[in-house]
């Protein structure tokens, strides 16, 4: 009698315990959206893992094409859907004359990018993100090479040929992060809003430009676009040229040289001296002078080896105002034939 009441004791203290442990991810389930948290065959997309994502691709790849094409998708997704697609028809990607664009070929339309939405058209709302077409978008399930591949199938020219090996393909950035497809005009493609969207994951850099001295960037004067070449790179950190220099100087044409008295630094990279996303010093210096001179310039010819910060040399005329560069003002270069050391 008392093992028997031991026994009914121990299994009822599993079934609590069992009902203590699956309550959390009952209510967890409950609260979860269906549509953030895809499913096929009963296995979650957010455990899933790459090799289980790829053959996902297959199958959507593999399915059949709907009826109707774009018809079919604008049934759900009009304007007061979760996902609308209406604008995209003010795009080049809807333009139907040209054979370029998704709309342009032989009836794949909206397929063309998301494959075939045979089995999305029939799914159930619940299960509509649940891996039967593909998704594109930061968070989306489908993989980001899947999803570039679908870009670069059309896309895969003139800057953009660099775009494999580069630091944002390397990164694992989707297209689909920065561009948006479904709207009327791309913010990454506006001068004004492109910053914000390279803001969203480069915060050090938006940090910078609300610094006093700055490029006019956050005013909308100028675009990451026109310094960096975000789709590629040729060795010299996603720059539109071949250098930083070489960059600077296509706007600051008098400081391009070549100078008859170079001055070193500057004839090699403008970012030894300058701070090109921001800065609290004037004209973008990374530190004021004299302190910045004197990182190279420490014992100088001439002048006292002690270093000008005040400590020594309360009244020389080197703490005033621009330090070094009230002598030495050709300080990227100079032509004269005794600017040597860059006074004149």
């Amino acid at each position: 009698m008392l093992v028997r009441i031991a026994l009914k004791r121990a299994g009822w203290c599993a079934l609590l315990l069992g009902l203590a442990l699956a309550s959390p991810l009952r209510a967890a389930e409950k609260d979860a959206d269906p549509d953030d948290a895809p499913k096929a065959k009963g296995v979650s997309f957010l455990s899933m893992t790459l090799e289980d994502k790829e053959a996902a691709v297959d199958r959507v790849e593999q399915g059949k094409m709907s009826k109707d094409g774009a018809n079919t998708c604008v049934g759900c997704h009009d304007e007061e859907f979760k996902f609308p697609v209406f604008p995209l028809f003010k795009t080049k990607h809807a333009v139907k004359a040209d054979p370029r664009s998704p709309f342009g070929q032989d009836n794949a339309q909206c397929e063309a990018c998301h494959g075939p939405g045979n089995a999305h058209a029939k799914a159930k709302k619940k299960d509509k993100r649940s891996g039967n077409i593909i998704n594109f978008g930061k968070d989306a399930w489908t993989p980001v090479k899947d999803q570039n591949e679908k870009c670069l199938t059309c896309h895969q020219n003139h800057q953009r040929i660099q775009w494999k090996g580069s630091s944002h393909e390397f990164s694992e950035v989707a297209c689909a992060s920065c561009h948006k497809i479904h709207v009327a005009k791309d913010p990454v493609l506006d001068r004004q809003a492109q910053a914000d969207v390279c803001f969203t994951c480069h915060a050090n850099e938006k940090a910078k430009f609300q610094q006093a001295s700055h490029h006019p960037v956050r005013e909308g004067k100028m675009a990451c676009s026109e310094c960096h070449n975000v789709h590629g790179e040729n060795g010299s950190g996603l720059m539109v040229k071949a250098s930083a220099r070489e960059k600077c100087t296509s706007c600051h044409a008098e400081k391009r040289g070549p100078f008859l008295w170079e001055h070193a630094p500057a004839a090699e990279d403008c970012g030894l001296c300058h701070s090109p996303h921001g800065s609290n010093q004037a004209a973008l210096l990374k530190k004021r002078p004299p302190q910045l001179c004197q990182e190279c310039h420490s014992p100088l010819a001439a002048h006292p080896t002690v270093a000008y910060d005040g400590s020594k040399l309360p009244n020389s005329m080197f703490l005033g105002a621009k330090g070094c560069l009230n002598c030495h003002s050709a300080v990227h270069g100079s032509n004269h034939p005794s600017g040597v050391t860059q006074l004149r």
